[in-house]
């Protein structure tokens, strides 16, 4: 899941380098928290959340092939 989020993620923005996605497990939910530059932040955002929303929706269809719970965190 850490690879689909980067690849997504990194298309997005203006300065890929600074793209750290980072995947922990918290019980049985797997968290990927996104970090990027702030200049880039609403890029990934969106308006309204839409593309936060995208993001998340994808994550989770991919998820639930694999019958896991994925979490999508955009760090501030």
């Amino acid at each position: 899941m850490k690879e689909l989020v980067e690849v997504i993620v990194k298309a997005l923005v203006d300065d890929p380098e600074s793209v750290e996605i980072t995947e922990r497990q918290d019980g049985r939910t797997t968290v990927i928290e996104i970090r990027v530059a702030d200049s880039d932040m609403g890029k990934v955002i969106g308006r309204q959340g839409r593309i936060a929303r995208a993001i998340r929706a994808m994550v989770k269809a991919a998820a639930a092939k694999d019958d896991k719970k994925v979490v999508v965190d955009i760090a501030g």
